[in-house]
């Protein structure tokens, strides 16, 4: 063992070969991404052994892999985001009643704010909606044991168990042991058994296990030692009255905010009365009798949670049912948050409210820090030299050139979701993954004299959206398909996918085409462009816009991570006329406004020399170092593997 500095993730990953997982598939999605690629990477060096780990197309998939390899005995790890966990949800609420063999953990991670989701879905309502046990990390070191736990609660039990940490347990760091190398455990046999079909007569039979099992475990994590190590309950003074009850990285939160009004009030000659604090790691099944442990003889109890008021409502339903005398407070009476992430500043005056700390001695006792200056607003934007802004701009272009001013774009989950975003003002809609292309089929039906645009990514085309495609040829809907091409999985960090022929391992593969699939899906329209080249891709767009029934362009062109950047391109002062043209119609962040000169001029730190400003300026103001603009712009990404070959055909 060597002790390192590992992100929140990277500890899962340990704690997880440590604990002899066999595989490991998930389909990226911040915070959870970097998991899996931290197993790849042990794997590849050489630390990681008898472990197969895999970027599946997505979480559906990735479920049922696992599913069918705990069968056999292997232990298994699942890795997704809040929201991937609804794209599992058909395998899961069968998964549980069919049962596990090997050890089957989800690694679940939910996103508070939200940071970088749709939502702020709470996993615990879905882990008690699934009847799946849910453990709930303060922190990495917590985290890094509750990994290894829920292993064995897995197989003890044979179920699947979810491992919750919110982003910032997910991306705190922190310093862990660090095995030189792990061994995967044997997967042993499948064993042919009526158990894994799930008919009628077997899930009701199940049902009955699952309720049964739920309250054993929840027993099993109220007392002793592992009561002790993950729903931990502590008296500070004689007495308490009132008790603070915390779930996740609100625990720690609120154990540092009520050190802070333990020193202010000290200061300031204030006196902190008796309280008594309990963490809940396991919020799923709730350990009832832990909470009646902790709740004996208080008064008051506060509940400090994010998401969802889960905790809340389990001290309620607990109150109602023993007819306790002590009143709970959280989110629902607005004593915490109602949503968003919670801080310790927050939680520093709200714990002290609720403990009847004077208020004024503690502010004045808090004067030693200094206010931190503002952090400036800093709206997503797409990069500069980003494809998918060219894409946009075109099909803007093109519905103009048809007339087709009234037409409605539908949107998808990716880096392209910030074509919504003035100037380019591409994307009307977006729900979730694939939605865009089904959603434009509704649209068309609702209103059928306007024409519906769809965009897809790759990496979600192979996803999520093929059976909307399927749909539309299908039902004959009127819809044109954008799918945009950048050879990655650009949102989550650069990530692999059935496109690009390339697998998490490193290993090439047969690259799945996008053309040949959306053909044998029916579709007789497509087109190709180059997404830097916008006069190809207006025509392109045109044809296909045009086209009667559902047709698809495929806009290929390298995400900026994969390009090497060209020479910066600067503005010939002589022939700008400063008429914003390339300001307020493409919305580069590498092309400002010079105020006094009256002047465009481009950022050499931000240009990547993509070439798409040279053609929307009018007067051929923007030009290469050399003077030498080629004018097309189509230079900077040639087609991929996947995609290139297929001629128009509309």
């Amino acid at each position: 063992m060597t002790k390192q500095l590992v992100m929140g993730n990277q500890a899962f990953a340990y704690a997880a070969l440590q604990a002899g997982v066999r595989v490991v598939a998930g389909y990226p999605g911040t915070p959870s991404t970097e998991l899996v690629e931290t197993v790849a990477k042990l794997k590849k060096q050489g630390v990681a052994h008898g472990v197969h780990v895999e970027w599946s197309t997505n979480e559906k998939a990735a479920l049922e892999v696992l599913a069918g390899a705990s069968y056999a005995g292997a232990r298994c790890l699942f890795t997704c985001k809040q929201v991937g966990l609804n794209v599992a949800s058909d395998p899961l609420m069968s998964l549980n009643y069919v049962g596990i063999k090997g050890g089957l953990v989800l690694f679940v991670t939910d996103d508070p704010g939200p940071i970088s989701s749709q939502t702020e879905q709470d996993t615990r309502r879905f882990a008690a909606f699934a009847k799946i046990p849910v453990l709930d990390p303060e922190n990495l070191e917590q985290g890094y044991a509750m990994m290894q736990e829920a292993f064995e609660i897995s197989e003890r039990y044979h179920t699947p168990v979810i491992v919750r940490p919110t982003t910032r347990v997910c991306h705190a760091s922190t310093y862990i042991d660090v095995p030189e190398s792990t061994e995967a455990r044997p997967a042993g046999t499948f064993e042919k058994d009526p158990k894994w079909v799930i008919f009628p007569r077997r899930s009701f039979q199940a049902h009955g296990e699952v309720n049964e099992r739920l309250p054993r475990i929840a027993d099993e994590f109220s007392d002793g030692e592992r009561g002790g190590t993950f729903n931990p309950i502590e008296d500070h003074g004689e007495g308490p009255r009132l008790g603070i009850m915390a779930g996740g990285v609100s625990a720690a939160y609120a154990r540092e905010a009520l050190a802070i009004i333990e020193r202010r009030a000290k200061a300031a000659g204030a006196k902190v009365p008796a309280y008594r604090f309990m963490q809940v790691g396991l919020p799923y099944p709730f350990p009832k009798a832990a909470a009646e442990r902790f709740a004996d003889g208080l008064e008051q109890v506060v509940i400090a949670e994010e998401l969802d008021f889960v905790l809340e409502d389990e001290m309620l339903r607990l109150a109602g049912r023993t007819h306790a005398a002590w009143a709970v407070r959280g989110k629902l009476d607005d004593t915490m948050p109602g949503r968003g992430e919670n801080t310790v500043d927050d939680l520093v005056v709200r714990l002290a409210k609720f403990l009847g700390v004077d208020e004024k001695a503690m502010a004045a006792a808090g004067t030693d820090r200094p206010e931190p200056p503002a952090l400036p607003v800093r709206p997503p934007v797409l990069c500069p030299g980003c494809p998918h802004r060219g894409s946009f701009y075109a099909v803007k272009q093109a519905l103009k050139k048809l007339g087709c001013t009234d037409a409605v774009l539908s949107g998808d989950i990716g880096c392209y979701t910030l074509g919504n975003a003035a100037p380019l003002d591409a994307v009307d809609t977006c729900l979730c993954m694939g939605a865009g292309i089904t959603m434009a089929q509704g649209l068309g039906i609702a209103e059928p004299e306007r024409k519906q645009i769809a965009f897809v990514g790759d990496s979600t085309f192979f996803a999520s959206a093929m059976t909307g495609i399927a749909n539309a040829v299908y039902n004959g809907h009127d819809i044109t398909v954008f799918v945009l091409d950048n050879a990655i999985t650009a949102m989550t960090g650069g990530q692999p996918h059935p496109g690009t022929g390339l697998r998490l391992s490193g290993e090439r593969s047969q690259p799945i085409s996008i053309e040949a699939v959306l053909r044998a899906l029916g579709v007789t329209c497509i087109e190709h462009a180059h997404s830097f080249d916008l006069g190809e891709t207006v025509e392109a767009a045109s044809r296909a816009i045009a086209h009667e029934g559902p047709s698809a362009v495929i806009c290929e062109g390298l995400c900026v991570s994969l390009s090497k950047p060209k020479p910066a391109l600067h503005v010939d002062n002589d022939l700008c006329r400063g008429c914003k043209r390339c300001i307020t119609q493409i919305g580069c962040p590498a092309i400002g406004w010079d105020a006094e000169g009256r002047r465009a001029f481009v950022n050499p730190a931000l240009c990547n020399g993509c070439g798409l400003c040279t053609q929307v300026c009018g007067f051929g103001a923007i030009v290469r170092p050399d003077d030498a603009a080629s004018g097309d712009g189509a230079a900077t990404a040639a087609p991929t593997e996947a995609t290139k070959g297929g001629e128009a055909s509309c």
